[in-house]
């Protein structure tokens, strides 16, 4: 499995019609729906298609039509992320109708080559579970352990302090390894 960690964009014209197709990291999904809708009042469409993985490590996938005729826009870009084999990701098609009736047939192909295009610009990477774990260190071990934590990428959750530092960290189980190697 594949994934991205910032947003690429690919704009088609067919017929007039302009399709302008935003990958982005499924945790700002919702948030760049609201803002595209937000910035494009005049749009006629927001297609829109994901896939993500659930705390069970189970794929869910959705799409909307948001409006354009069944089956010609929501599925044809889920089938362009579960082509590319994407995970926790998100296509929104931004459509603005040019005035000329592009058919259910023109339609799959505008959606489809749009997400293509997004997908082909994207900065795709391997996909990597990140793990949570716990550490507990002395008081002393708290700067190098900051250190660390940054050199390995890995994300600090939360903090307690007791007797000693209780970390709640998460990243990839390489970088966890590394760090666990240095401590």
């Amino acid at each position: 499995m594949k994934t991205i960690t910032k947003l690429s964009a690919y704009t088609l014209e067919e017929k007039k019609s302009k399709f302008h197709a935003f990958l982005v990291p499924y945790e700002q999904f919702e948030d760049k729906l609201t803002e595209l809708k937000k910035n494009h009042p005049k749009a006629r469409h927001f297609v829109t298609a994901f896939r993500y993985l659930n705390e069970h490590k189970q794929i869910v996938e959705g799409s909307s039509d948001d409006g354009e005729p069944k089956g010609t826009s929501g599925k044809p870009t889920l089938k362009v992320l579960q082509g590319n084999d994407l995970i926790n990701v998100a296509i929104i098609t931004v459509r603005y109708f040019g005035g000329t009736l592009l058919g259910a047939g023109g339609l799959v192909r505008a959606y489809s080559d749009s997400a293509n295009m997004a997908v082909a610009n994207a900065e795709i990477i391997p996909y990597e579970e990140n793990l949570e774990e716990i550490i507990n260190v002395n008081y002393e071990q708290a700067s190098r352990c900051e250190y660390l934590f940054k050199k390995y990428n890995i994300e600090v959750i939360d903090r307690n302090f007791l007797d000693g530092i209780s970390y709640t960290i998460r990243g990839n189980k390489e970088n966890l390894s590394k760090l666990r190697g240095e401590l």
